[in-house]
């Protein structure tokens, strides 16, 4: 999923909201949906992290002046 982007995984998780809203699956069928909500809801939210990260080291003021600060995602 490491390629994958934001948009994708909130559409995907949209889908699954969708699927388990609509109380038409199967226990076993819900429960592997939820699964794949959670991964997805998981990787949007680290996303978002890692964007939030780079928004305050693009805002980060040195000197007076804005400063550009090298973003490492967490893990690499």
């Amino acid at each position: 999923m490491a390629a994958e982007k934001f948009e994708t995984a909130l559409k995907k998780l949209e889908e699954v909201v969708k699927k388990l809203e609509g109380g038409e699956l199967s226990l076993d069928d819900s429960l592997k949906a939820f699964e794949e909500g959670v991964k997805q809801a998981a990787f949007c939210s680290n996303k978002l992290n890692e964007a939030e990260k780079r928004v305050e080291l693009l805002l980060k003021q040195k000197d007076g002046g804005f400063t550009r600060e090298e973003f490492r995602p967490e893990g690499e």
